[in-house]
């Protein structure tokens, strides 16, 4: 570190910097001072198409990377999911903290529930899987794409460019947005039946390797947390695919010391390519994750 402080590096958009006041919190009980930087990002500019038309997955998070390698900041403080699978040399994720919700959240105006919505009804997403999975439940809703920072969407929501929106429960509850703040409908999304995408609902801190940065930011590492990101990685890893494809994946820890894994590919059109569920030991996740993501990638290939 350049200085007895630790200078955190995020985005500005309301949701990156509440995910950030929550690492400075639990730095702060810990003893350490810190700094903060906002880094604006492309994702921060551009916002007139979807997310998944950026030139490469994880566009945002290497814009940020870039800024750490330069040397001016020392951690930054990411949703999990964003960080692709293969990371520059010298960083690396030093802390995941414990997950929150990896559910899917429909948000109406009117509290009707996805089985209630009236055809026609505009549903928002700039994501290709939860586009895919609301096809495959309702073919006869209207999908539009949404930019913007999550209180932007809510607002578009509010003043009835669409009827209902699908967000990570995660970041709603992460705002302190569920309890009332709006006058809107809520409901958690099953993830089996709709899978997540793979480390929803994590919040994840880089560092560069061997520094003291990196020293101090593991001791917020969550190893259960920890255990079932890198299962959904490993499956993601071996696909090679990114935001582009309608791809979910999640891993669950049992009490009975086993791991369920859900995931699946579906079709463009809402079709299920390959649906999977599995549960292993942890002794030989890694290798189940494995197999599962050759499978998967031999349907998907294929």
């Amino acid at each position: 570190m350049q200085s007895d402080k630790i200078i955190i590096g995020t985005r500005g958009s309301a949701l990156a910097v509440r995910q950030t006041e929550i690492v400075e919190a639990m730095l702060s009980e810990m003893g350490f001072e810190f700094s903060r930087k906002i880094v604006k990002t492309s994702g921060d500019v551009i916002q007139d198409k979807p997310l998944f038309e950026f030139q490469g997955f994880g566009t945002f998070v290497r814009e940020l990377d870039d800024v750490m390698l330069r040397g001016e900041i020392d951690i930054a403080v990411h949703s999990m999911k964003d960080i692709p699978t293969e990371r520059p040399r010298g960083l690396e994720i030093a802390a995941i903290l414990p997950r929150d919700s990896p559910c899917d959240l429909l948000v109406t105006r009117d509290g009707s529930r996805l089985s209630e919505l009236p055809a026609g009804s505009v549903i928002g997403t700039s994501s290709m899987r939860r586009r895919c999975q609301i096809m495959r439940e309702r073919k006869d809703l209207k999908l539009e794409d949404i930019r913007g920072n999550i209180d932007t969407r809510v607002k578009k929501l509010i003043r009835g460019d669409y009827d209902a929106i699908l967000l990570a429960e995660a970041g709603f509850e992460r705002m302190g947005w569920i309890d009332g703040k709006f006058d809107l409908g809520f409901e958690r999304l099953d993830p089996e039946r709709f899978v997540p995408s793979a480390n929803q609902g994590t919040i994840a801190v880089v560092a560069k390797t061997q520094t003291s940065a990196s020293e101090i930011v593991s001791q917020l590492d969550d190893p259960e947390t920890r255990l079932v990101t890198i299962l959904e990685r490993r499956i993601i890893e071996i696909l090679g695919a990114g935001c582009k494809v309608p791809i979910g994946v999640y891993a669950e820890a049992e009490e009975d010391s086993g791991i369920t894994i859900i995931a699946e590919i579906l079709t463009d059109d809402g079709g299920v390519l390959s649906h999977i569920k599995k549960t292993v030991s942890r002794d030989g996740a890694i290798s189940a994750a494995e197999r599962i993501g050759n499978e998967l990638k031999s349907v998907w290939r294929g």
